[in-house]
């Protein structure tokens, strides 16, 4: 579960992450690459893609930033939902989907 977003950081269970990070229920992506929002490709979500979620959830900071069309339309194609909004909403809508059991992975920007 995430516990706290603040402008700095997230808290995940017990750790405290200051850069981007990407999760599943089950894993943790600490090593996320620092791409701009705008740059984001189908391709940076491979590795989340493997986990077969059928919701990603991306959280752009402390505001909402949306991501190129042609990501969004590579996702529907892909049918994964996926939502944007900024971090702070972004890991509610995590905890309540994965305490509804759903298979749900995030990418949160700090």
């Amino acid at each position: 579960m995430i516990r706290s977003v603040t402008d700095h950081e997230i808290r995940i269970g017990d750790d405290v992450y200051g850069q981007t990070v990407a999760l599943t229920a089950e894993t943790i992506i600490h090593d996320w690459p620092d791409t701009a929002i705008g740059d984001l490709q189908e391709q940076d979500f491979s590795m989340l893609l493997r986990a077969e979620p059928e919701v990603i959830v991306l959280g752009t900071g402390v505001s909402n930033v949306f991501p190129p069309r042609e990501l969004v339309f590579s996702m529907a194609r892909l049918g994964v939902g996926f939502e944007v909004m900024d971090t702070a909403a972004a890991a509610r809508t995590f905890n309540v989907l994965i305490g509804e059991g759903r298979q749900v992975a995030a990418v949160l920007y700090v």
